[in-house]
């Protein structure tokens, strides 16, 4: 079963392309997609404990990743949400660490790893025998 995942990311281009190589590589499903951060945060939040993983971006049309983030802090246990960012600085990763971020990749340098934890997340999943309820 895929990752049910949550993309918030405003470049249609980079979207597009991460959907498809996570689909082909790790086994995720990204079931929606937000540009900006109200439409990210309320998607997540109306959607409590339907996803197994949120990748956002921190600079979106409207609003911040980082915003997103902060909204998901009470999200169960086996809900994980990463930044997926191309100013993956000392000073973002921590402020993205304080707001909960289960890890924060760079767009330029780090897809690799974030293809990585996807498949880890998958394996772990399916070990557990946990699944996101689908509605």
């Amino acid at each position: 079963m895929p990752l049910i995942t949550y993309l918030a990311e405003d470049n249609e281009t980079i979207a597009r392309n991460l959907i498809e190589t996570l689909k082909e590589l790790c086994e995720v499903e990204v079931t929606a997609i937000g540009t900006t951060q109200v439409e990210a945060s309320q998607w997540l939040a109306g959607h409590d404990g339907q996803w197994d993983l949120a990748i956002v971006d921190l600079f979106l049309k409207q609003g911040s990743g980082l915003g997103v983030l902060a909204g998901c802090r009470n999200r169960k246990p086996r809900q994980k949400v990463v930044v997926l960012t191309n100013y993956a600085t000392t000073e973002v990763r921590r402020r993205a660490s304080e707001l909960g971020a289960d890890a924060v990749f760079d767009k330029s340098s780090e897809l690799e790893q974030l293809f990585a934890y996807c498949t880890d997340q998958t394996a772990r999943r399916e070990k557990s025998g946990g699944n996101a309820p689908r509605h």
